[in-house]
């Protein structure tokens, strides 16, 4: 396993544009500058148990994420409650369906918050997120989106000021593509490549937008797909006749595991390289052995630490299966809300607390709170051989 520091600095795109980063499904939304960026609500009072809600995409479209996500909060709270919960109170959780709908995500947001949760994990992804954080400001409930990575959701409808109830345990889509551009140059070594993104989904075009602004070499051709496509035949005969080192594809892996499976199917070897949009059993599902010198981004790996290793052990010995990043990230999301509840006695003292995690130790890295409510963290690159994991290399971000 290699390992590199690189000083990035996380950038914020304040743009209408990007509404709803990994994963927007549903209907319509108006992002993170709907919510209003402070609440008058006195919040949720801490009774007997300290109750956590869960606002997850259990069915729909991206139920793949929401289902393992639940998997690794479950497992937490478990943990938790086993070792005598937070401050002598278990954690009681409330878990309700989102469906993958940016509108069914506010209506759960405000009905965990009248139920009385005291924080709540979730949603998955950024378009359901930033559906629900104008409902838990005005709840004065702090939530934790484990994997919505979209930047302006931090931020009110100015762009400017910050969402006190909005908090997030992954890092952010411009990050994203500027780790792929240091990637693609210092490790691939690629001074020329073929963006090749999903156009409509607003947390690919935000990671291809940072990726065009960071990368110093030549972007020979950008070509775009869809959520939803299946033949990808064209544009990768198109791609096939050009002269390039890579090709670099923000989009999920639906598609971008059908899309690896055609193009080396039709003999472009070149390596492949994505967000973590790809990290999902579905993607090797869809590529197969065809995934080859192929390589994306992750919050989570085994090889991260031993506490990571002691999580994955865990997970399999519950669930009988591999846990993906979406799981650890929520797993963290859990211990997160868990650390920040410690002498709490209403859900603003959590609030106020996850503003001021530092130095967290979770399975996806140490994590730091910033002044936006982003967390500081490593991220870890996967590469694929024949279908299954031949490396991974850590990334950390200063």
């Amino acid at each position: 396993m290699k390992s590199r520091k690189f000083a990035m600095t996380l950038l914020t795109f304040a743009s209408a544009a990007f509404l709803a980063a990994c994963g927007e499904v549903g209907g319509t939304n108006t992002g993170g500058g709907s919510a209003s960026s402070s609440s008058q609500a006195s919040g949720n009072a801490i009774g007997e148990t300290i109750k956590i809600g869960y606002n997850f995409e259990l069915s729909g479209a991206v139920a793949s994420y929401g289902n393992t996500e639940k998997n690794g909060a479950d497992l937490a709270v478990e943990e938790i409650n086993a070792a005598g919960g937070v401050d002598g109170k278990k954690l009681e959780v409330i878990s309700k369906d989102n469906k993958s709908e940016t509108a069914e995500a506010a209506t759960v947001a405000t009905s965990l918050v009248t139920e009385g949760a005291n924080v709540i994990v979730g949603p998955a992804t950024s378009g359901a997120s930033a559906a629900a954080t104008a409902n838990v400001t005005r709840g004065a409930v702090p939530m934790i989106t484990p994997s919505g990575t979209q930047d302006n959701l931090v931020f009110a409808a100015d762009g400017k000021t910050v969402n006190d109830y909005f908090f997030r345990a992954t890092f952010v889509d411009s990050y994203q593509g500027q780790l792929l551009s240091t990637y693609a140059t210092d490790t691939l070594k690629a001074k020329k490549v073929v963006l090749y993104y999903d156009n409509s989904s607003d947390y690919a075009k935000g990671i291809a937008d940072a990726f065009k602004e960071s990368y110093s070499g030549e972007i020979v051709e950008t070509l775009t797909f869809a959520s939803g496509d299946k033949d990808y035949q064209a544009a990768l005969t198109k791609i096939k006749g050009l002269d390039f080192d890579a090709i670099i594809m923000p989009g999920y892996y639906e598609e971008t595991g059908a899309i690896v499976k055609q193009a080396r199917d039709l003999g472009i070897t070149a390596p492949i390289a994505g967000p973590d949009g790809f990290d999902s059993p579905v993607f090797l599902e869809k590529a197969g052995a065809a995934a080859t010198d192929v390589h994306y981004l992750s919050a989570f790996s085994t090889e991260g630490s031993e506490k990571a290793k002691k999580f994955y052990d865990a997970y399999v010995a519950k669930y009988g299966e591999e846990p993906s990043m979406f799981s650890a990230l929520a797993y963290d999301s859990v211990y997160m809300a868990a650390e920040a509840a410690k002498g709490a006695s209403t859900s603003v003292d959590i609030k106020d607390n996850l503003a001021k995690l530092s130095d967290f130790e979770g399975v996806t890295g140490t994590m730091s709170v910033d002044k936006n409510h982003n967390v500081v963290k490593s991220a870890y690159v996967i590469s694929f051989s024949d279908g299954k994991v031949s490396g991974v290399e850590v990334l950390e971000a200063k």
